[in-house]
């Protein structure tokens, strides 16, 4: 968890013992003990675009979504276990930020990127509930270009949007994701199983959903916007110093 959201929980603590510690204390704090969340590098490349499946244009270029599901963003990630890796497909309510679809698998066949989709629609007890046309953004991997995979997201009305190009700013916040999850989360479990896998990554993503505050939704949870169809705004402040090497200066 980020240092901010962190500072924010810790408040009725450091108010009930009166310690006299800012937020910027308590960056420096964490800092001198390497416990900032480091900067990930990213070695496994989980979309194959090279494929004659057709590709559909970016629709959500300067959107920005004002209500729960007007606009879902997903993603593959690798997870790495102690026999190999495993990949987490997810689909995230870019409104509220809470992963709306989840699933893991040891491979990257669409068939199982189809279940987090299945998750999610499952989501909206059949109906969408908002006058705007829900959009399904993604890459242009071979998973997400099926025709399985299209022909789910057009039987339930939901518009495709896909990125044009390898830049992750086209899906920033699957990939923001993507990162909690794996730094947050996932990074100090020894899993050897894929139904290990599956039981550590509810967990995780309950406890993303549930108990992890978000800067760009006002410090709720993203089942608190989720539910209560909350308004929240972005609250950006830069703590870090500029071309930081030990934090990532993206967390949120």
């Amino acid at each position: 968890m980020g240092t901010r959201k962190l500072y924010d929980k810790l408040q009725p603590f450091i108010l009930e013992h009166q310690i006299k510690m800012g937020r910027d204390a308590l960056f420096n704090l964490l800092s001198a003990n390497y416990l900032l969340v480091r900067k990930r590098k990213r070695r496994i490349k989980t979309t194959q675009s090279f494929h004659w499946l057709r590709k559909y244009p970016n629709l959500i270029r300067e959107f920005i979504p004002s209500a729960i599901n007007q606009l879902w963003v997903s993603d593959i990630t690798y997870w790495n276990i102690e026999k190999g890796f495993v990949y987490i497909s997810l689909i995230t309510d870019a409104y509220s930020r809470k992963i709306v679809g989840y699933h893991v698998a040891s491979s990257l066949e669409s068939i199982e990127t189809m279940q987090a989709l299945k998750m999610a629609l499952t989501s909206l007890n059949g109906e969408l509930k908002n006058h705007v046309q829900l959009v399904h953004h993604s890459d242009r991997g071979l998973q997400y270009c099926s025709h399985t995979y299209v022909k789910l997201l057009k039987d339930n009305n939901i518009r495709i949007s896909m990125t044009e190009n390898g830049d992750p700013l086209e899906n920033v916040i699957a990939e923001r994701v993507n990162g909690i999850l794996k730094d947050e989360y996932l990074s100090d479990y020894s899993i050897e199983t894929i139904n290990e896998a599956k039981e550590v990554l509810d967990f995780a993503v309950k406890l993303y959903n549930q108990d992890r505050p978000h800067n760009s939704i006002s410090n709720f949870y993203p089942d608190q916007v989720h539910k209560l169809n909350l308004k929240a705004e972005r609250l950006w402040k830069n703590y870090y110093k500029k071309n930081s090497t030990i934090v990532n200066q993206l967390q949120d």
